[in-house]
Formats: C-alpha cells, structure tokens, sequence
C-alpha cells in the first residue's frame, strides 16, 4: 500500500514539473514560484519546504548498551535491529514485535531501500545537473527551498521534497539536521513534541545504498540517540 502510495504521489509530481517546465520557460521565477505555491503550498501551509538542514554535521557516539536491547529483523532486501514495541514494516512486508503491556501501542517503523544509482534510473535527466548518486539526489533534495525555485532544476528537487517527506508531526516545530555515523551519513527531519515523535531518515552507506527509515513514535519513548543506534545497525541484504 505505502508503495503504490508512493507511485501515485510521483506520478502526480512528474506530471506538476512538466507544467512547470512550461511555465518556466514562458514566464519567470516568481510565476514559477507561484505556481508551485498552488500545487503544493508555501512556507506558512507547508513549512517543510521552506526548511534546510541545519549547518553543523552532528556525529553522534552509539551507545553500546543501547544497542544491545534492540531486535534484529532480516528482510529480502535489507536487515535493522530495532526497540521492543515497535510493528515494523518494509514494502509491503510486515514484522511485529511487542511485549504484552504493549499489545495496544501503534508505534511503527517503516523501511525502504534503494540500490546504488536507484534514483538517477528513475530520474535520469538529473545527471545533467551533477547528479552521479543516490545522497547527491536526497541533498538536492534536502536543501530545496520555496524562495530558491529560480528553474525547472530547482522546481524539480523542491517537489520531490514535498514527496519525500511523509508526516512528521507539526512542520512549525520540525528540524533538520545533517549526521555522520561512520560508514553512513544522511539527514534527519524530526519533530519531539509529546504525546508523539516522529523521524524521517534519510541514510546513505558507502556502498552508495540509500535508506529510508521512517519512525511514528507513539509515546514519545525514542531521542536522537536511539534513532542514530537504530540507523547504525542498517545493512543490505544481497
């Protein structure tokens, strides 16, 4: 369901940059910026898309302890430990684990991964702009910005930005943030505001595989530090 969510969700991107496109090229950048205000939003009904990463890379020590209380879970594609209570979901597969007192809890991981390059064959004409792999594409992505649209490049990353980012929460409160975990480095757009968190990571290993783990944390039971320890447990699975 996420996945065919997904496809329609592109689809109608595609469709919206080739209207864009026209107009760029019959108009100007603030028309362009208009226009795509219409489609998706602008800065006050959708915030995200006027956010960037914030500039200081954080680089996060993983606590050992920590790791060794989460539960290994292998799928076709890829393998992640993570917390007791949480349902997890990769595709169109799903794995639960709960302890009894959390029968009735709705926290839910969802994972996605993507092979090296996976991005430019689906979007080819990105290469033209420079972009050789899959972390080019998502910082692309990431540091798209609503008042920067000034091409059909811009307009491009900023509405699969807008694709990209399920839902965190209330965007007024979100933050991004840039990370390095040794052989992974990506971006995090997070909310922490109880009752609930939610983390949507975008990770990249040194293989040039890119992860998409997306956390509903219901309860608000996880911080930055066991989402960076969750992260740093990601392999693919040949």
């Amino acid at each position: 369901m996420a996945t065919k969510r997904f496809a329609k969700n592109s689809s109608r991107a595609i469709l919206l940059i080739i209207a864009l496109a026209f107009i760029i090229k019959f108009a100007g950048p603030n028309i362009l910026r208009q226009y795509i205000s219409y489609g998706i939003g602008n800065c006050k009904i959708t915030p995200i898309l006027c956010m960037q990463p914030e500039e200081k890379i954080f680089a996060p020590q993983i606590n050992n302890e920590y790791l060794d209380t989460l539960v290994p879970h292998a799928f076709p594609k890829m393998s992640v430990c993570v917390p007791k209570g949480f349902a997890l979901v990769q595709e169109l597969i799903k794995k639960q684990y709960y302890k009894k007192r959390h029968a009735n809890n709705k926290a839910v991981i969802y994972l996605l991964i993507q092979e090296p390059g996976g991005f430019i064959k689906l979007y080819p004409d990105v290469q033209k702009q420079g972009v050789r792999d899959n972390y080019e594409f998502i910082r692309r992505l990431m540091y798209a910005h609503l008042d920067q649209v000034n091409n059909i490049t811009d307009a491009f990353f900023l509405v699969m930005k807008s694709v990209f980012t399920p839902d965190i929460g209330n965007q007024n409160t979100a933050k991004m943030i840039r990370f390095q975990i040794k052989d992974k480095k990506g971006f995090i757009n997070y909310t922490m505001a109880r009752p609930d968190n939610y983390f949507d990571c975008n990770v990249s290993d040194a293989d040039g595989n890119f992860f998409k783990v997306y956390i509903k944390d219901i309860g608000a039971l996880l911080d930055l530090n066991n989402v960076f320890a969750i992260i740093s447990t990601l392999r693919p699975v040949n």
